[in-house]
């Protein structure tokens, strides 16, 4: 069975293990840099957690997969935006995004996560593909990214 849960700044410990893991793994997938985030302080990974809501699912106690969830007026009129989302590569395919966003829609109402967006490398099929499962649709055109030059990203918007 897969739980979720939102991260308080107490459990900092697991956001960092996860992060990095997903930095490690799957850098290309994301924004982030693992040598920069892997020199945060204690205090820097509480800050995330007080800045943006995260939630962890796991499955028998270990943790598998994140997401990171900032309320915002955004394009296209979203209320929030999805980043971050990684799975470890093991527990792919058996439901942990699905139970992530089961989460986001279960406190909609509450959160004002009603209106969800997210970004998506152009070049990421399959998680364009996984999203689109998820009821996101395209919107709007590729966006060059500041980060990584070269890279281009899409909007996707579900409601």
């Amino acid at each position: 069975m897969i739980t979720v849960e939102e991260l308080t700044p107490q459990s900092w410990y697991r956001l960092k293990n996860l992060r990095l893991a997903s930095l490690e793994l799957d850098w290309a997938a994301f924004g982030g840099d693992h040598a920069v985030e892997s020199l945060f302080s204690e205090d820097q990974w509480r800050a995330k957690i007080e800045t943006l809501t995260f939630l962890v699912a796991s499955i028998a106690g270990d943790d598998v997969g994140y997401m990171s969830i900032e309320n915002l007026a955004g394009d296209f009129g979203a209320t929030c935006w999805v980043g971050g989302c990684w799975t470890r590569p093991e527990q792919r395919g058996k439901g942990v995004l699905a139970a992530l966003f089961a989460y986001l829609d279960l406190h909609a109402v509450e959160k004002s996560w009603q209106i969800q967006g997210l970004g998506v490398w152009t070049d990421s099929y399959p998680a364009i593909g996984t999203y689109e499962k998820l009821g996101f649709i395209k919107m709007g055109e590729e966006k060059a990214s500041d980060r990584h030059p070269g890279r281009s990203y899409q909007r996707m918007i579900r409601q």
